[in-house]
């Protein structure tokens, strides 16, 4: 029989939920504390009950939003893959998608906060490079055996890459139409099965 959750740990559950998707909208050093407990509908005061520090949330929420994109990921491939696409092809038109091009908030981790990982304490950087990791090892999953050694790394270099830039010419045709030629040229590229 399973126990429910206590109070405590669904607000603490709410609080990490509230900074990842406020991590990926904003970067880290454009949220606080503040901001997040107001975002989950909690007081400031309530923080400190919940979390050692600032970066340990961070560290926290950073995991949390991993989880949450790899999640999204893996259903949006399962209903491609229905549809007769290859694994690999599956990933690459989900995570080079329009819809994961305008849904920051929601999307990948690694795209989202790539460029400041770096600046961040040890424990949001090592969470970081845990979601790097994941990433790679989600390419290398969609991959033929035959793949070369560190094929998996180079596509999810370019898959990230590929994401940022979109969104940075916007979400808008320019975006849309940059999204899809990394799209097709990845495919064409790497794909065992044939395009249709």
């Amino acid at each position: 029989m399973e126990i429910a959750p206590n109070r405590k740990a669904l607000t603490h559950e709410r609080i990490v939920d509230t900074a990842a998707r406020a991590i990926r909208r904003a970067g880290f050093q454009g949220v606080g504390v503040a901001d997040i407990m107001k975002e989950a509908g909690l007081t400031h005061g309530g923080f400190y009950a919940h979390f050692a520090s600032r970066d340990a949330l961070l560290a926290e929420a950073l995991v949390h939003a991993g989880q949450q994109g790899a999640a999204r990921i893996a259903k949006g491939n399962a209903l491609r893959e229905a549809k007769g696409a290859s694994p690999f092809r599956a990933l690459v038109e989900g995570y080079l998608s329009d819809s994961h091009l305008s849904s920051t908030e929601k999307g990948c981790a690694v795209a989202a906060l790539l460029s400041e990982m770096p600046r961040q304490s040890p424990d949001v950087q090592a969470a970081g490079v845990e979601r790097v990791r994941g990433l790679v090892a989600m390419v290398e999953r969609a991959l033929p055996d035959s793949t070369a050694p560190g094929t998996a790394a180079a596509i999810a270099s370019q898959l990230v890459g590929a994401l940022q830039l979109a969104r940075a010419l916007g979400d808008n045709a320019e975006g849309k139409a940059f999204l899809a030629h990394n799209r097709r040229t990845l495919v064409a590229q790497h794909d065992a099965a044939p395009a249709d």
